[in-house]
């Protein structure tokens, strides 16, 4: 079968499109999927480097997401996280070979394509908004912070949080326009969101906020929530430190939501899905679709997205 492959070689990482995968090869895994999409993550491009400290196995088909038909039942469905893409091999291939218990079905509303546009990506949106509104956040709390606005997660949750009325402020340092369009009210840069590091609180600005970046943009955000908000955490593109003081937390009783999308149960994981499919549905599921590649696109898309060019979703068309 055809697959993208990344395989150690010395100390380096060879990538690139096969002709030739051995469907035995596929691992252990009680449902044979005939993938018909899958999309492009940050992740799955760290997973093809030497450092990218992603891949467990060589080689690895990456691809943390994928949706297709089950082979036997032909059901459609959708899997993403637990250890495809990373112990397991994922999504860009023909076929994929998944545990019963990582498998969604793939919700009313949604086509494959669609549910990819979504992905990981989305899907971690979705959670992040789910974890800020179980916080207690709600339209009229105030703006609500976005940062890595540009990217999967960030734009799919300006996306989410806009049409669902917050006031929704993006921190980007790519093209703002695309965030506008997606229904952010203001768009701010990165150093903005990050503020004066030496200062332990600065003036309170954000209800909420959904932070993809993590470091020094986060340890901004906390010195800015207003009194009892909350922040959704879940990406560390800035990096894995946080700088930050105890005195957001005691002075401004603030609150940090760890959000993960990988090992979440599978029973949240489907409810979640089933709200993509329905009240939390992104209104601009086809604009965030920036490109859609086949298998032999992959190597630019991966290389693009580490060098943070990639603004938008990039879905990878697998099956016909």
């Amino acid at each position: 079968m055809r697959a993208f492959v990344a395989e150690k070689n010395g100390d380096g990482v060879e990538r690139g499109l096969r002709d030739d995968f051995p469907m035995d090869g596929l691992g252990e895994g009680d449902v044979l999927v005939r993938v018909a999409f899958s999309s492009v993550n940050y992740k799955d491009a760290l997973a093809t480097i030497p450092k990218g400290q992603v891949a467990r196995i060589s080689p690895l088909i990456p691809g943390i997401d994928l949706a297709g038909t089950d082979e036997d039942s032909g059901e459609e469905l959708l899997a993403h996280g637990y250890e495809l893409g990373v112990s397991h091999h994922g999504g860009y291939a023909e076929y994929a070979k998944v545990r019963s218990d990582w498998v969604v079905p793939l919700p009313d509303g949604l086509s494959a394509r669609q549910a990819m546009a979504i992905g990981t990506a989305g899907y971690t949106a979705a959670r992040c908004v789910i974890a800020l509104e179980n916080a207690g956040l709600r339209p009229e709390s105030g703006p609500v912070l976005v940062t890595g606005a540009g990217g999967g997660v960030g734009s799919t949750a300006v996306d989410i949080l806009a049409a669902r009325g917050y006031e929704v402020v993006a921190a980007t340092g790519k093209d703002p326009e695309f965030v506008r369009a997606l229904g952010a009210a203001e768009v701010i840069s990165r150093e903005e969101a990050a503020g004066d590091a030496g200062r332990p609180l600065e003036k309170s600005r954000w209800a909420g906020a959904v932070d993809c970046v993590g470091g020094d943009v986060l340890a901004g955000v906390l010195r800015s929530l207003r009194y009892g908000g909350a922040v959704a955490a879940c990406g560390n593109a800035g990096g894995v430190k946080l700088p930050t003081t105890v005195l957001p937390f005691i002075l401004r009783g603030v609150s940090l939501l760890g959000v993960d999308s990988v090992q979440t149960p599978i029973a949240e994981r489907t409810e979640t899905w089933r709200r993509l499919a329905t009240d939390l549905r992104p209104p601009h599921l086809e604009e965030a679709i920036a490109r859609e590649i086949e298998l032999d696109g992959l190597e630019d898309a991966l290389s693009a997205i580490l060098r943070g060019e990639l603004a938008g979703r990039t879905i990878v068309r697998v099956g016909g």
